[in-house]
């Protein structure tokens, strides 16, 4: 598999790996970027393989900078619901018609992202539904499937983050934190379903260089972004992600 990736393939390869470290710094609608980059080069399910060792190296990357800011919380709500979504889409790979999911998936974050806009403009929309139990089991669910399907999870789990109101960093914290467990969870299922062997992890450990490189430029950005604009940017990014997926 390793021979038979040409020049421009591996320059887009570690683009992609850049967009990595990027979503892991809180800028989860790049991860859409390396999500399509790999599927286009390795095809849709063997590239899952391939990006989720390296998601784990950016979950490690991004705890050993922001995970002291994690919010637990708001992680063990998350928890229960997403591990669930994960075991559901384990059993649905093969299944299910995975473009159909997709769009599905994408026109629901689309409109939560327009509802969660529409909050900021007006804070007493819906202003009780994020703390409902179950907002988070909805959500929690969703991500969990789709990072078993497409390791596309990211701006689910921002949307949420978002709408209980938690600041940049403690944002990119708790969402570190969430994604190491799930990754490293959802590796033996991978593994069972044969999509990680030595090939996807010799590919994977020579990208790996570009996750660093891409969370220290997502960092740079985030230390310089206020509040309000990290919001909105984020916002644009998962809007921009969703649109993505019901259009592919």
């Amino acid at each position: 598999m390793i021979d038979s990736i040409g020049v421009e393939a591996w320059i887009m390869l570690l683009l992609g790996a850049m967009g990595i470290g990027i979503s892991k710094s809180g800028f989860p609608g790049i991860s859409m970027f390396h999500v399509v980059v790999y599927a286009f080069v390795f095809g849709t399910i063997e590239s899952t393989g391939i990006l989720l060792p390296m998601l784990v190296v950016g979950d490690c990357i991004a705890i050993f900078i922001f995970g002291r800011k994690a919010v637990w919380p708001q992680v063990r709500r998350l928890l229960p619901p997403t591990l669930f979504g994960v075991l559901v889409g384990w059993l649905m790979m093969g299944r299910l018609d995975e473009v159909v999911f997709r769009k599905m998936v994408g026109a629901i974050i689309l409109t939560l992202a327009g509802l969660q806009l529409g909050r900021s403009w007006r804070p007493n929309w819906f202003d009780s539904v994020p703390d409902k139990q179950w907002f988070a089991v909805t959500l929690g669910f969703l991500a969990g499937v789709t990072t078993m399907l497409a390791n596309a999870a990211g701006p689910v789990v921002a949307l949420y983050l978002l709408s209980v109101r938690l600041p940049k960093l403690e944002l990119i914290g708790t969402s570190a934190w969430l994604f190491l467990v799930l990754n490293l969870v959802k590796l033996p299922f991978s593994y069972n379903l044969g999509l990680i062997n030595f090939s996807t992890l010799s590919i994977g450990a020579a990208l790996a260089v570009g996750i660093p490189c891409g969370l220290y430029v997502g960092k740079w950005l985030v230390n310089r972004i206020s509040q309000r604009w990290f919001n909105g940017i984020l916002l644009v990014l998962t809007a921009v992600a969703a649109v993505r997926m019901i259009l592919t």
